[in-house]
């Protein structure tokens, strides 16, 4: 997995202290299914996802995701969730916490394929079919399939 080089620049600095970044993550339809990808450094399936560049708007990462890892262009629709995802303990003891904005996203064109390295199998599968999916991702892809309803958020409310 490549590390952006900001986040590199970053940890120079601050060494292996928790990071706060933004993440984007797509989950991208086609007719009835949806876009997966199996994990190079871990084996895990799960939608694409990366890091938010400085500067970028975060449906933009998630596009541009999309193109990177799986070679598909996709369209953005909605937001679909924003949520803190528990501390990442990395195993050179890099500790990173990330806000995980989650969209909507439409199959444009291009057919799936591992396109930098982050992924070894990509492709578009059946909703029925994901036992290979951990809970966290079948949640991001069932909070996405819902087109109307709104963005969810955990929190909000003023702790007295």
């Amino acid at each position: 997995m490549a590390t952006p080089e900001f986040v590199l620049a970053l940890r120079e600095r601050v060494g292996h202290d928790p990071l706060s970044l933004i993440g984007a993550t797509a989950v991208v339809f086609r007719d009835e299914k949806v876009l997966l990808g199996k994990r190079a450094d871990n084996g895990m399936w799960q939608t694409i996802a990366g890091i938010v560049e400085p500067g970028e708007e975060p449906a933009d990462a998630a596009a541009r995701e999309c193109l990177e890892e799986a070679g598909v262009v996709v369209s953005v629709d909605r937001l679909a969730l924003v949520q803190q995802l528990p501390r990442v303990t990395y195993p050179n003891g890099d500790h990173v916490d990330y806000l995980d904005i989650v969209f909507r996203c439409t199959w444009v064109s291009g057919e799936p394929h591992p396109a930098d390295g982050e992924l070894t199998e990509v492709g578009f599968y059946d909703l029925a079919a994901m036992g290979d999916v951990d809970d966290a991702h079948v949640r991001k892809i069932a909070l996405a399939m819902a087109e109307d309803d709104p963005a969810h958020f955990r929190g909000g409310r003023v702790k007295r």
